[in-house]
């Protein structure tokens, strides 16, 4: 295999094993519905052997960014149908991060009367709010009530993209957001049957996991994981608890034949990361990085050495909207401005130029 091979994860059939990771990019507006500059970026890259969206709020006290979309109004469904529809139109397979961000967000970019978390405590630092920037409040720590409120909010979204035409979702339990906050005993510090073990701090994952299959189809569905990415104040320091925590969970998602899971560790040809694929058995996709832009070189091995069914790229694909073309001829690459990644307007985001348009300008000059 190679990495322009095709490839089946559960229900996706992928033209090849480049995926668009999920990137922030808050150009959604204060409604949270997709747009036409959403729409234009997407079907952009659609020659990704697979696009995972941003990550993508299932409610409002769960969104972490202004100008990140939403899939809770039946508005935000309708943008992500002319996502989904422009797309595949194209010959692309679209697949939502749906994520609850959990403490990393504040009452000021929700609208809500509070943020939610495993336990009430919050993240040291500053929050970047509309008006400009204020200390992380402390959340309100769910009730056991509150995490079937939470579980279904996922359910809904999940059923919500389904209808929209998109071809499944990847549940968002990394980077220092909610799923990911009940896994660290760092961020998750409850005294009941959610927290403590490692067996406990998995269970309202799994919980998640399980519901969002048996609702729209294991074969639709993946998760993406980021062990010891210690963001956010979300840590895993300790070297036995991330391995019993990280196998627990795999061992116990496993038998549902998921589409894939999506790790993303600063070692995924390790041993730690090795050792979760073996256990897991299914679809896997890693994403070496969360600063530094994957090369062509670096996706090539880790696939070609049999590391990885697929790699998730985000910088190069962000800068490069036609990153398969360009990797698949050893073409020069745009470089990443990184002043516009975040924003609300086509700068930096639509305005990358394809080799078509490249050449289309050098032979006009």
């Amino acid at each position: 295999m190679d990495l322009f091979s095709p490839l089946a994860l559960g229900d996706l059939a992928l033209a090849n094993r480049l995926v668009m990771a999920p990137l922030t990019r808050t150009r959604s507006g204060a409604s949270g519905v997709p747009n036409d500059l959403n729409v234009e970026h997407y079907s952009q890259r659609a020659s990704a052997g697979l696009i995972i969206t941003e990550g993508t709020y299932p409610s409002a006290e769960s969104r972490s960014y202004p100008g990140q979309p939403g899939i809770v109004t039946d508005e935000q469904e309708a943008g992500w149908k002319r996502v989904a529809a422009a797309v595949h139109a194209k010959g692309g397979t679209l697949v939502m991060q749906v994520m609850n961000g959990g403490r990393v967000s504040h009452t000021d970019i929700t609208g809500t009367e509070r943020i939610v978390a495993p336990s009430a405590i919050a993240i040291e630092g500053e929050v970047h709010v509309p008006e400009g920037k204020k200390p992380f409040p402390v959340p309100h720590d769910l009730t056991t009530d509150e995490l079937a409120v939470v579980r279904a909010e996922f359910v809904e979204a999940s059923r919500r993209a389904i209808r929209a035409g998109l071809d499944g979702v990847e549940l968002h339990s990394a980077n220092g957001y909610l799923l990911h906050q009940f896994l660290s005993p760092v961020s998750n510090q409850r005294t009941d049957g959610f927290g403590g073990s490692p067996e406990n701090r998995i269970r309202f994952v799994v919980s998640v996991v399980e519901a969002v299959a048996e609702a729209i189809g294991a074969g639709r569905v993946g998760i993406r994981l980021s062990p010891s990415h210690n963001i956010q104040d979300v840590l895993e320091t300790e070297d036995d608890d991330v391995r019993s925590t990280y196998r627990g969970l795999i061992e116990a998602i496993a038998p549902l034949g998921l589409a894939f899971v999506s790790v993303l560790h600063a070692d995924p040809t390790g041993e730690f990361v090795q050792d979760l694929r073996t256990r897991f058995g299914g679809g896997f996709i890693v994403n070496s990085g969360f600063s530094h832009m994957t090369t062509r070189e670096e996706a090539t091995m880790l696939v070609e050495g049999d590391f990885a069914d697929a790699v998730a790229v985000g910088r190069a694909i962000i800068a490069n909207p036609d990153l398969v073309e360009r990797w698949q001829g050893e073409h020069p690459e745009n470089e990443l401005d990184p002043s516009t990644l975040y924003g609300s307007t086509a700068d930096g985001y639509t305005d990358y130029p394809t080799l078509a348009e490249v050449a289309r300008e050098e032979s006009a000059a």
